[in-house]
């Protein structure tokens, strides 16, 4: 018997796709209006249909894709774009403790003393809605 919350109906994905008709993004503008339609969905992520999330999946590929061909941080570590992130959330040190454990660990982090484990990357992720491997 088919769990029909999990199941994505191949007919109703092929008409949302017809009807969103996804591709690579090619411009800024177009990533910009991706991103926000992706931000709306996921606002309501609990009420998305199976075809739903599977469409916001891959609005999440294309971005990402456009976005590592088009702003590489090339020659950045791990510490520099954690230290990016937090500017840009407005975050500090401390609001991170939940996912380092202590001042001292998120401190060293931040400094570039101490290289970000692979759980600190999960939690990182989370918090910044990011893939894990850029704090790798």
């Amino acid at each position: 018997m088919k769990n029909s919350a999990l199941e994505v109906d191949p007919k109703r994905y092929g008409r949302l796709l017809a009807r969103k008709l996804p591709g690579v993004i090619r411009t800024q503008e177009e990533n910009e209006r991706l991103i926000a339609e992706l931000e709306q969905s996921e606002r309501r992520y609990e009420e998305l249909t199976p075809e739903e999330r599977k469409y916001c999946e891959l609005l999440t590929v294309l971005i990402e894709d456009f976005e590592d061909a088009n702003y590489a941080l090339e020659g950045s570590t791990s510490g520099s774009r954690l230290r990016s992130l937090m500017e840009e959330h407005g975050l500090r040190q401390r609001d991170l403790l939940d996912v380092f454990g202590s001042r001292g660990i998120a401190s060293e982090v931040v400094c570039g003393k101490r290289a970000i484990s692979k759980a600190q990357a999960k939690k990182l992720a989370k918090v910044f809605h990011a893939p894990a491997d850029i704090f790798l």
